[in-house]
């Protein structure tokens, strides 16, 4: 009778104790949610060389054309804008101009010709994820240019608030 006693006292510890390991415990978190401004743009490559080597008789050379390249284009934020600039004046007596093709709801400003100065190529752009947007450079030269050598000069497109 005693060592049923001890049982039946050591099962009800038993269960005792698996009723507290099996009882819910529970603990919060706080999580913290923000997103940032995300404002991207990248281009493709570089375009082809830009060779002017044709003319009509009688008329100014040929302007050298390529549109082979694009660029992508992410925001979430609103009005938006993309400017253009050289690192360095192009040779005398010729000029390179460049048109972006707009990404929805946005207007590009056509053929831009490119300085040492920024200037806009593309405004009015909000919140938008685009891809294969065209880049179009058109290199022209007057008789007075000569003949110039190959040279390069870096575009840089930004992304940036009006």
């Amino acid at each position: 009778m005693r060592a049923n006693r001890i049982a039946l006292a050591a099962g009800v510890l038993v269960m005792l104790t698996l009723g507290s390991a099996l009882a819910a415990n529970t603990d919060n978190q706080t999580v913290t949610l923000q997103v940032t401004a995300i404002n991207e743009i990248a281009v493709s490559g570089d375009p082809g060389a830009l060779i002017v080597n044709t003319a009509t008789a009688g008329a100014e050379p040929d302007t050298a054309t390529d549109n082979s390249t694009d660029y992508d284009i992410t925001t979430n934020e609103s009005n938006k804008r993309i400017t253009g600039v050289l690192d360095a004046a192009v040779p005398a007596n010729t000029e390179l101009y460049v048109f972006l093709v707009a990404p929805t709801g946005a207007t590009s400003a056509g053929d831009v010709q490119l300085t040492t100065s920024a200037a806009d190529l593309v405004t009015g752009i909000t919140t938008l994820a685009e891809t294969n947007r065209t880049i179009t450079y058109k290199y022209y030269a007057s008789v007075a240019a000569g003949v110039v050598a190959s040279t390069t000069r870096t575009v840089t497109l930004t992304l940036t608030d009006p």
